[in-house]
């Protein structure tokens, strides 16, 4: 198996960084669960649906997470919030050459509600001091959950976004905002309009992540390792955090009315727009890149 997205939290783990280096922090056999889900009769696992650890990717220290979208859509609560809290935290400690997270979740549980809003806030927070410690974090999406509610902020917190055309990144899912708006709002099973609206490819026409790449794990790893050899710490400060909020000012004043994804890839220069859902990822970034040096 080559596919990301097909692949789970530990096959990924296993492929993407070094062979036999990955070293978890309270694994399965810990039998950490949450203390919320048994009281509802809801099924746990024994490691919350997350993964923690150190590893190396091409002889480079790291330290490295995962989320299993197949345990609740990789949805956050206390303990799997705690566990990615708790690695950050050993990173600044240890001081890897970088943070990895290898990203997949629709949110929050509903089930574990303030616990895991508390949580994901805990690792936004993390995350954040990572960085001011002098240590990239790198976020990988390309799970078929996508990257959704508050772990969507979590990525936006980091360094660099390595995304594939099948990984989707979003505050709201799509089914969040059928339920809250209507199916005139968005209909969640367009599956075309959900992958042009939140897909990979969306958001690298827009800036939002740094890289995109094809489905493959092969693919991931080497985008892994090159935004990890090029790494550098990039300042926390408040002029850089008034830039980045002019900048999405901007884009809401531009394209606020644009209601299809499509009229805003033609208000960006692109010549046929309906061509690049058919474009194969190196063959967009190129027709991108492109239109960037043009001064679109």
């Amino acid at each position: 198996m080559n596919s990301y997205l097909e692949a789970t939290a530990r096959e990924r783990l296993a492929r993407v960084f070094d062979p036999g280096s990955f070293q978890e922090f309270l694994p399965p056999s810990a039998r950490v669960v949450s203390p919320h889900l048994g009281q509802l009769n809801a099924p746990v696992a024994f490691d919350d649906g997350v993964a923690v650890g150190r590893a190396r990717l091409d002889g480079r220290p790291v330290f490295v997470a995962a989320q299993e979208g197949g345990f609740m859509g990789g949805a956050v609560g206390e303990v799997h919030g705690a566990k990615l809290v708790g690695m950050l935290r050993r990173a600044i400690a240890d001081a890897p050459d970088a943070v990895v997270l290898l990203l997949e979740s629709g949110g929050v549980r509903l089930h574990e509600a303030n616990a895991g809003l508390i949580a994901v806030s805990e690792v936004m927070r993390a995350v954040l001091d990572v960085r001011a410690a002098g240590i990239p974090v790198i976020a990988l999406i390309g799970g078929a959950n996508g990257c959704f509610g508050g772990m969507g902020i979590v990525a936006r917190c980091t360094n660099a976004i390595v995304i594939s055309e099948e990984g989707r990144l979003a505050m709201s899912g799509p089914e969040v905002i059928e339920t809250a708006s209507g199916v005139e709002e968005f209909d969640a099973r367009d599956r075309a309009l959900v992958w042009r609206t939140t897909g990979g490819k969306h958001r690298y026409l827009l800036g939002d992540c740094q890289v995109l790449v094809a489905d493959s794990v092969a693919a991931f790893r080497a985008a892994a390792l090159a935004q990890v050899a090029g790494a550098t710490a990039v300042a926390l400060t408040l002029s850089a955090l008034e830039r980045e909020q002019a900048q999405l000012t901007a884009r809401l004043e531009r394209f606020g009315h644009v209601r299809e994804p499509m009229e805003l890839w033609r208000a960006l220069g692109v010549a046929a727009p309906e061509a690049l859902p058919l474009l194969e990822a190196d063959a967009f970034v190129a027709q991108v890149d492109a239109l960037r040096l043009g001064g679109h």
